[in-house]
């Protein structure tokens, strides 16, 4: 099972993802870190795609998408989870990765991405900021009825 993972920066991608990985024994992969697979970036590309399309229904692959550009890499049978959270809470995580700075350019570009995802196609909601990813992982389990193996 593939599920895709979608939603601007500092929604709450991460912390979702960690969870389906400990509870449901999930291999994680996030933004470009497929490029790894190979020397050259179309050649790490096919192998990503494919390793996706080829994912065994008993075994979970989470892929956490932040650019609307890696949404193509998912397979049409991926479950899709938007995460969302409200602009004031992304630009105070940002600002806190940021060490307290939020310069106005970056304030700016989440601005304009704020809702990016929102009109993509998706099977789950999860709210980055009051949702419970314990009760997204139960809804995975139940997902159009494929019995997952947690280890």
């Amino acid at each position: 099972m593939v599920i895709g993972i979608l939603g601007e920066n500092c929604a709450g991608k991460s912390t979702l993802a960690d969870a389906i990985r400990d509870k449901l024994s999930a291999e994680v992969i996030t933004g470009k870190d497929y490029l790894r697979l190979a020397k050259s970036e179309a050649e790490a590309t096919a192998l990503f795609k494919e390793k996706l399309a080829q994912t065994p229904d008993d075994k979970i692959v989470v892929y956490v998408i932040s650019e609307k550009e890696q949404l193509s890499l998912l397979p049409e049978t991926a479950v899709r989870v938007l995460v969302k959270a409200d602009l004031d809470t992304i630009k105070e995580r940002f600002r806190a990765r940021m060490r307290g700075n939020l310069p106005a350019p970056v304030a700016q570009m989440l601005e304009r991405k704020h809702g990016m995802f929102d009109g993509e196609r998706h099977d789950l909601i999860y709210d980055g900021v009051a949702g419970d990813p314990n009760a997204v992982c139960e809804a995975l389990k139940a997902y159009r009825g494929i019995s997952i193996k947690a280890e």
